[in-house]
This record gives C-alpha cells, sequence and structure tokens, in this order.
C-alpha cells in the first residue's frame, strides 16, 4: 500500500493527499527542486521511486524549526520500496542516479502556479552532497534563489 489515513495518523500525521503526479527524466544526474509551495496552498508529499533511482531530499525551512536549513537525503528505488515524507514547510527535489528515472508523489493541496516557490540546489549555506555530478537541470531551477533571499 502506498497510503494508508489510520497509518499515517498513528505518527501524527493529519494530512492527506489530494492530488497524485508523476515525474520522468531521462538522464542520470538530472536534479529536480529545491520545490515548494506557499501559503495558503503548502503541500505535503510521499514520495516514491517507481522506476530507476533518485537521492531524494528534503530542506527544512520552517523559521520556526530547530532544523531551519538543514536537509535530509535518502536513495529510493524501485527495487527497494522506501517512500520519503515531505512535511508542509520543507522544499523538496531529488537527482536521478539511474537513466530514465520515474517519481510517483501525492500532494496535500493541489498545485498553484502562482504560489510555486524554490530555493537552489547548490546553496552553498545549506550544503546539500548531491551524490552524483550534475548532468541536467531545468533553467527553471537553476535560477532559484538562494535561502537567504527566500524571504524577500
Amino acid at each position: 500500500m502506498h497510503w494508508v489515513r489510520e497509518e499515517f495518523a498513528r505518527h501524527g500525521i493529519e494530512d492527506v493527499p489530494v492530488q497524485s503526479n508523476f515525474s520522468f527524466s531521462r538522464e542520470a544526474g538530472t536534479i529536480r527542486g529545491m520545490h515548494y509551495q506557499r501559503a495558503p496552498h503548502e503541500q505535503a508529499k510521499l514520495v516514491r521511486c517507481t522506476r530507476g533511482a533518485i537521492f531524494d531530499v528534503v530542506v527544512d525551512l520552517r523559521e520556526s524549526s530547530h532544523s531551519y536549513g538543514s536537509w535530509f537525503g535518502q536513495e529510493l528505488t524501485a527495487g527497494n520500496h522506501l517512500a520519503m515524507w515531505v512535511p508542509t514547510g520543507c522544499a523538496h527535489g531529488f537527482q536521478t542516479l539511474a537513466p530514465e528515472a520515474e517519481v510517483s508523489y501525492f500532494v496535500t493541496a493541489p498545485y498553484a502556479k502562482e504560489l510555486e516557490s524554490g530555493i537552489r540546489w547548490d546553496d552553498p549555506t545549506i550544503g546539500i552532497r548531491w551524490p552524483r555530478a550534475m548532468s541536467h537541470i531545468s533553467e527553471k531551477d537553476r535560477v532559484l534563489p538562494l535561502l537567504a533571499a527566500k524571504s524577500r
């Protein structure tokens, strides 16, 4: 099972998915992110790799959090069946570790283009240690602001 509401509630997660999204990346080394959606449509996400392999990353952007500005990464593969929970108030991104990687994720708020935002994948104050050299990144993701400029 991918989502069991009662199981998540036992762990204090009351968010409910309202939309399912899909991502496909042809090249290994592709970086997507670091994305989040602003209020009033902040999104929590449940992310799984359904084909190939990715290094999935969450960055805490909650200014009141003791882990503000820190990151966590985990390898998700079609074979290990792991999933990553991305809480609201956090940025999310990943790097493909294999060609033709597919990622499926549930989100807890509908996509709102006017509220989409992000931070740079290579922000030196965050220091994400990507496992591979970057082979491809969209222009949109390449020009995202640094964390220090996020609130401006």
